[in-house]
């Protein structure tokens, strides 16, 4: 049997990644919805569908500053239908004169009545008068005070802006499984929402492991490794839309890790952990947490046909069972591990619908090869073409895919049967939102 066979036979041994996942996100469900007012509520996920109690606008109203006027006083000035936005006419015009009976402005309360031959000078905003279904831009008239030449005649309709023209009453604003946004948060207050029903940000925390790490702020010496992972992963749980807490380094003492597991329960919805997910000596994690303590809970390692990083962890800790994803301690390794795990993970916690990143077909620009038998996630910078589709070009992986995802836009995925995949093919990339 050859190097290459004897690859691919271990490869057909581990377990395939999506059967993973879905293993995992099975045993998890969304965190309890908490009832928030809008600045609160913003960055959260929604619990609910939210309604429009009320119409917006609230009633008819200027949509511009000008005159608010009957259509039919106007049918004589200038000629309809040559403007884009309200007909305006080319040329030499004849004009209409109305008397201008008060002026309104988006304070004003009091009902009103237009009639013949009248008109009221409106703010943006203002209540539109009874009778009103125009509003004529100022620059279209001589800005007359007590009386007005109006030059041009708008299209009935034009400068108005009619009760629940926006939003109707019930009309769904948003739906469970949405960020809340500004934008979002804008909609619900103009429909006269204070309140909405959404799942709490998913407190992370994130414990580094090695006796090897030591600090940031200095390089490592030989059995020396910096702690370069609970900074990456803290960022990236926070860029997930968690509220992370990172822990630093735990050394590999069997009852320190347990403990400090214990005692982080208390304020965690979910623990990650990086490094000593494999079966070497150093790798005391896997052997501390996959044995079972009385009401302690107890993580499952497994080896997934995953590239770069197969060995994974996943379980629960304290009594409360909190939920502890395991990733690999090399950088890169870990943070593909978040990517495709631990990110779903606090996804599905916060009620994120849906929980994987965005994916595209790409026009692949370079020739790359990929271990057989291995789900391969390598770094690639995606550009849209001007034609439409995207272009992927592939950047550093394997031993170099930490350096390789500091440029990318994107993780270009190799399934388990590619070895090859030709410059011109046609691949899968996920889109990864770095909110620069």
């Amino acid at each position: 049997m050859t190097a290459t066979a004897d690859a691919e036979a271990a490869a057909n041994e581990l377990m395939p990644l999506a059967e993973y996942l879905g293993s995992v996100l099975r045993r998890l469900r969304a965190l309890p919805p908490l009832d928030l007012d809008l600045t609160q509520a913003h960055g959260n996920v929604l619990a609910a569908e939210v309604f429009a109690p009320h119409p917006f606008p609230a009633f008819d109203q200027a949509a511009i500053d000008g005159y608010a006027a009957r259509w039919e006083d106007l049918a004589g000035a200038g000629r309809l239908g040559t403007h884009p936005a309200f007909g305006r006419a080319e040329g030499n015009t004849r004009t209409v004169r109305l008397n201008v009976v008060g002026d309104l402005g988006a304070a004003s309360w009091r009902p009103v009545r237009l009639t013949a031959g009248t008109c009221f000078s409106v703010a943006a905003g203002a209540p539109l008068p009874l009778g009103a279904d125009v509003v004529v831009p100022v620059h279209w008239t001589d800005q007359g005070m007590a009386a007005v030449e109006i030059m041009h005649a708008p299209k009935r309709g034009s400068g108005v802006r009619r009760a629940g023209e926006e939003l109707a009453v019930g009309q769904v604003l948003a739906r469970a499984g949405s960020y809340v946004t500004p934008p979002m948060v804008a909609t619900f207050a103009a429909a006269g929402i204070g309140h909405v029903l959404v799942r709490p940000s998913p407190r992370v925390v994130v414990v580094a492991t090695g006796d090897e790490l030591v600090d940031v702020g200095r390089p490592s010496q030989p059995g020396q490794v910096v702690d370069a992972n609970s900074h990456a992963l803290t960022a990236a749980a926070v860029e997930a839309g968690a509220t992370a807490y990172r822990i630093g380094i735990c050394d590999d003492d069997p009852e320190g890790l347990r403990g400090l597991l214990e005692d982080q329960t208390l304020r965690a919805d979910l623990i990650i952990t990086t490094g000593g997910t494999g079966t070497g000596p150093g790798d005391m994690l896997r052997r501390v947490l996959s044995r079972p303590g009385s009401g302690r809970g107890t993580v499952t390692f497994t080896d997934v046909a995953l590239c770069p990083g197969t060995a994974l962890g996943f379980g629960t800790a304290g009594g409360e069972e909190v939920p502890v994803v395991c990733l690999p301690g090399e950088p890169g390794a870990a943070l593909i591990g978040f990517e495709v795990l631990a990110r779903p993970v606090i996804q599905l916690l916060a009620g994120a619908e849906p929980v994987f990143r965005p994916s595209v077909k790409a026009h692949l620009l370079e020739t790359v090869s990929s271990p057989g038998g291995l789900r391969e996630f390598r770094p690639a910078h995606v550009a849209e073409r001007r034609g439409g589709g995207y272009t992927v070009q592939p950047l550093a992986g394997g031993p170099y895919t930490l350096s390789g995802l500091a440029d990318a836009n994107g993780l270009l995925v190799l399934g388990e049967r590619v070895t090859t995949a030709a410059a011109g093919s046609t691949v899968d990339v996920l889109l990864l939102d770095r909110r620069r």
